[in-house]
């Protein structure tokens, strides 16, 4: 038996005792098979077992009161992350509004930057470089915003 059928057996041990059940047919007759042939694995797989038995013998007595402040603080917290995402539709409507009207409104500044380009004897270059940064610098504007209100909620973590 090589290195990888042994830590396969390890994985296989630990989906099996994390995930009961999870562990396909096909799977568990390997596993089975293994240990059958491998000492170190089923010394593992046993030492495995002990383990959890033993974890589940001990009986720990929690204060009555803990275990309510600490379900209070769980909703609580549930409720002040729903909250914190509850802001996002709007905004999501918002932007898709104001796409709506930038493609609508487009021709009309295109020709404006046009007519003013013209006007003031500029290069196409620059004057269409004008309509691109008039598109690209409010959503480069919204996506720092927005990076540094995720990072602000992050850090509040």
């Amino acid at each position: 038996m090589n290195e990888l059928d042994h830590l396969r057996a390890e994985r296989l041990m630990f989906e099996a005792r994390v995930e009961a059940g999870a562990l396909s047919a096909t799977d568990r007759h390997w596993l089975e098979a293994h240990l059958e042939g491998c000492e170190r694995c089923a010394a593992l797989a046993q030492s495995m077992t002990s383990a959890i038995e033993q974890l589940r013998a001990v009986s720990v007595a929690v204060d009555p009161e803990l275990v309510a402040r600490t379900r209070l603080l769980v909703k609580f917290r549930a409720r002040e992350l729903e909250r914190g995402h509850s802001w996002l539709l709007p905004v999501w409507i918002l932007c898709a509004l104001s796409w709506v009207i930038g493609i609508l409104t487009a021709p009309l500044v295109w020709r404006g930057f046009e007519w003013m380009g013209h006007r003031a004897g500029l290069p196409t270059l620059v004057w269409a470089s004008g309509f691109v940064l008039w598109w690209a610098v409010p959503a480069l504007v919204v996506v720092l915003l927005l990076g540094a209100g995720r990072r602000q909620a992050v850090s509040r973590m």
